[in-house]
Order: C-alpha cells, then structure tokens, then sequence
C-alpha cells in the first residue's frame, strides 16, 4: 500500500486578516498550523499503513517555513514528507494549486511508486473552498469520494474500497476502483497520541523539496497572474442586530405578532394578486 496525503499549512484562523485591495491572506505575522482537516487524513493514512503495511508520503505546496506542517506530519507516523516550493506559487488561486500538486504528486509517484490511495482535508481553514483535492483527482482521473467519514472496507486484491460519505440529505456508501482520492472529515476518527520514535524522527526529518528544477510545470498555470479567479470584493460582514424580545400573555403576544407579520403578510397578498 502506498497513501500519498496532500497537506497544507494554514494561518491560524483564529488570528487571520486579509488584505482587503488584493483579496488574499495576509500570512506575515500569524502562526501557522496544519489544517486539521488534514491531521485526520494523515492518522487514516497510518492506520491504514498499521493495517496492511506499506509507507504513507506527505505533500505540500508552500514557502520553506511549511516543512513545520510537515515535521507534525512525520510526528504522526508519515513515513517521507515532501514540499513543492517556488516563487511562480505564490497567490495561486484552486485551479493553479491543484495543477501544481498534481505535478508534484507525479514527481513523487515517479520517486515512491504508485499511489493506492490519495487523501486530502475535506477543504482548507483559510480558503474554505474545498475545491483542491477534487481539482487532483480531476486531473489524474480517479475516482472522487469526497466528506469521508468511514473507510468501511480497503482490499488492495481486489483494488476496490467501500466508503461512506456524508451528503446534505445524510450519509451514502459507494464501492469505488483504485486508486480513489478522498477528501476527509474531522469525524472520520480521532487523532492519536504520537510515540517519542515518531517524534525524534520527525525533529530530525530533512525534507524532499520539488520546484521548477525537478517538476516538470508550466508556469502559464501557476502564481496570481495566471489563475483564472480573482477575489472582486472582501470585507468584514455587519454585525447582526439583536432581535426583539417580546413579552406580555400570551393573549398580547399574539397580538403583537400579528402587528408584526401583517405588513409582510399583505405584501404577498399584494404580489400574488399581481401575477
């Protein structure tokens, strides 16, 4: 078994400000933590590893300060860990990023051998897009399990998984071919306590990184100039006013009520009529 799990560092959403002219994250100055969506997707991986053997690579696109996310991956049990780094990146927006990593993730397949299964969070903290991962398996045209709450069944023989999934109208269990790609939810399990080996290996870890030099990628596709989205407008949302609080009997709340609703009530009297 080989799981290849694409990663992304993320500033900490709880201190994120965004510059308001270009529409992107302003990143200097705010910490930075794995996606947790991703954490989820790296423990799978291990598990699954535990299970049937095998090793579990790690990617990521970003600048060097990434291999931190990185190093907690490898803390988690991932066996090799790369980054795809170059300054033609930089504001690349879903359809640039997926580009970029599905050469990357080529470059490794190339290195590590075929990959069974592709893992990524189900979306990025910061973009909330959840729009990179089914951009990979577009492009390697795989099938797509996306919102993973359970692998319920993995049989490498036969090359097949049994997986289910969440969806608006509840949950859905789909039999898929290998390799799949699934994008993870936080409650397809629960994060583990790293071993000390994994920790010391992790602290000593030096990393693969891929660039232009070896990764074959057009640099039409890649950076803020060439992605095809632009963010027109971003701003701070209104804060809500707070509702009214009524009170009385329930005879004069129904009264009030009613001298609320009605206005609204006779407008759609009005707009019926009309048509």
């Amino acid at each position: 078994m080989h799981a290849l799990v694409f990663i992304k560092q993320v500033p900490d959403a709880s201190q994120v400000r965004v510059n308001y002219e270009t529409g992107t994250i302003i990143r200097e100055g705010v910490p930075a933590i794995l996606n947790p969506f991703e954490a989820h997707a790296v423990e799978e991986a291990v598990r699954l590893r535990s299970k049937y053997g095998g090793k579990v690579t790690v990617l990521t696109m970003g600048p060097p300060q990434a291999t931190e996310a990185l190093k907690e991956c490898l803390s988690r049990g991932a066996d090799k860990a790369y980054l795809l780094s170059n300054r033609i990146f930089a504001g690349s927006d879903t359809l640039a990023t997926s580009y970029a990593l599905f050469e990357g993730a080529k470059k490794i397949i190339e290195l590590e051998g075929e990959v069974d299964l592709f893992f990524a969070g189900k979306q990025a903290i910061d973009g909330d897009t959840a729009q990179t991962g089914p951009g990979i398996a577009t492009r390697f045209d795989i099938p797509l399990v996306t919102y993973l709450i359970k692998l319920d069944e993995v049989d490498f023989e036969e090359k097949r998984a049994v997986a289910t999934r969440l969806t608006e109208f509840g949950q859905e269990t789909l039999q898929v071919p290998l390799p799949a790609f699934f994008t993870v939810e936080e409650t397809l399990n629960e994060l583990s306590h790293s071993p000390l080996p994994w920790l010391i290996k992790a602290a000593r870890a030096k990393f693969e990184k891929l660039s232009g030099e070896n990764v074959k990628l057009d640099s039409e596709q890649c950076g803020l100039k060439h992605s095809p989205t632009r963010v027109k407008k971003a701003f701070t949302p209104e804060k809500r006013q707070r509702g009214e609080t009524l009170t009385g009997s329930t005879e004069e709340l129904v009264f009030k009520t009613s001298d609320i609703l009605m206005p609204f009530l006779k407008k759609d009297l009005q707009h019926g009529q009309n048509d």
